[in-house]
């Protein structure tokens, strides 16, 4: 295989994965629960930049990095679904990014961030990438 047909064969869009963010979500039964994930696609990333950067009053723009966390997470989190309006409306809260911060800790949602961006292409450092480009 070259790496045409290995990228003609591994499509990116709908990549998801099932990640541990916490030993705090377990069942009942002790078993650890877990996040189901999807990857940002190119268009994703670049969406989300846009709504993440804000215009302070002396034209100086500025990116909100809390501000792309939450929509990365509520956009490419699929299970548990944090637009979901029963859980909303359970919670006594008005959007999903009050949603989220009401059922996640802090590094938690940190832990969710990154695992996302994981996926998604980020974060390998580049001698990591030299060493699996060697193999």
């Amino acid at each position: 295989m070259n790496l045409q047909d290995f990228l003609n064969n591994n499509l990116v869009n709908n990549l998801t994965e099932e990640v541990v963010i916490s030993p705090r979500f377990v069942d009942d039964k002790g078993i650890v629960m877990k996040f189901k994930i999807k990857a940002m696609t190119n268009t994703d990333f670049d969406e989300l930049r846009k709504v993440s950067m804000e215009i302070k009053k002396n034209r100086k723009v500025e990116f909100d990095s809390r501000k792309f966390n939450l929509n990365m997470i509520i956009n490419h989190t699929i299970t548990p679904d944090f637009k979901q309006a029963e859980s909303l409306k359970k919670l006594g809260v008005r959007t999903p990014e009050e949603y989220v911060e009401s059922v996640l800790l802090a590094g938690e949602v940190t832990t969710l961030a990154e695992k996302i961006q994981d996926l998604s292409g980020f974060n390998k450092e580049m001698g990591t990438l030299v060493e699996e480009a060697k193999n």
